[in-house]
């Protein structure tokens, strides 16, 4: 088997508890793909493990995170300052002299899936991320589009970095159209695949597609 279909786990301690990595290296890897899971207690959603395969098939290393509270056994997620912490520290112990990823060449891409999406979006910057991969972008709770988040959003694009969402097209959570229309001074690059919230595995290739294609027009 090769190091890309062989993945090794790697727990790490942070300031608010013991994470846990799923790690998989092409030889020559492309770049890091730095993945986040959402509130709900799952690694294996479709749209995660789309990203997953997609990245690695393009020549991406992938590090998918288990926040502290799921590594725990937690069935609710911590709040926002403390998944940003455990986040940061990850992102540091795998990127710094003696990580796990410190010997791995390309950009960083901050990436997630619903609440793990906005955690890449505030973090992005701190971990010195290169782009922001988004993949259910959880805009504002469902029927609720004053309670907006796309401030996390604008706060990535306004700080120069490129912004990829990747919304199913019935999302309550937002659609892709209210994604563009919140974000418009600084739109990201939105695409739009078939499914709600919860991405169902007939969408697993358009999640895939969009991925790669994201990743390949990236650069450090």
């Amino acid at each position: 088997m090769s190091p890309a279909a062989n993945p090794v786990v790697v727990d790490l301690p942070t300031p608010v508890g013991a994470a846990r990595v799923h790690l998989r290296r092409p030889r020559g890897s492309r770049g890091v793909l730095l993945l986040g899971h959402g509130a709900g207690p799952s690694i294996t959603t479709v749209d995660l493990t789309a990203a997953s395969e997609a990245a690695v098939a393009a020549g991406w290393a992938v590090a998918l995170v288990e926040q502290p509270w799921l590594v725990a056994g937690g069935r609710v997620a911590a709040r926002p300052a403390i998944l940003d912490a455990a986040w940061v520290a990850v992102a540091t112990a795998l990127r710094d002299r003696g990580g796990a990823l410190a010997a791995t060449r390309g950009p960083w891409v901050a990436s997630g899936r619903s609440a793990g999406a906005r955690v890449a979006c505030r973090t992005a910057v701190e971990i010195r991320a290169a782009a922001v991969l988004c993949l259910s972008f959880p805009l504002h709770p469902p029927g609720k589009p004053e309670k907006s988040r796309a401030d996390e959003l604008v706060g990535a694009l306004s700080a120069g970095l490129p912004v990829v969402v990747i919304q199913g097209e019935r999302d309550p959570f937002g659609t892709p159209a209210q994604v563009l229309a919140a974000t418009s001074l600084h739109p990201p690059d939105v695409y739009a695949v078939p499914g709600t919230h919860t991405i169902p595995r007939g969408s697993a290739a358009a999640v895939g597609a969009a991925v790669t294609a994201a990743l390949h027009g990236i650069r450090e």
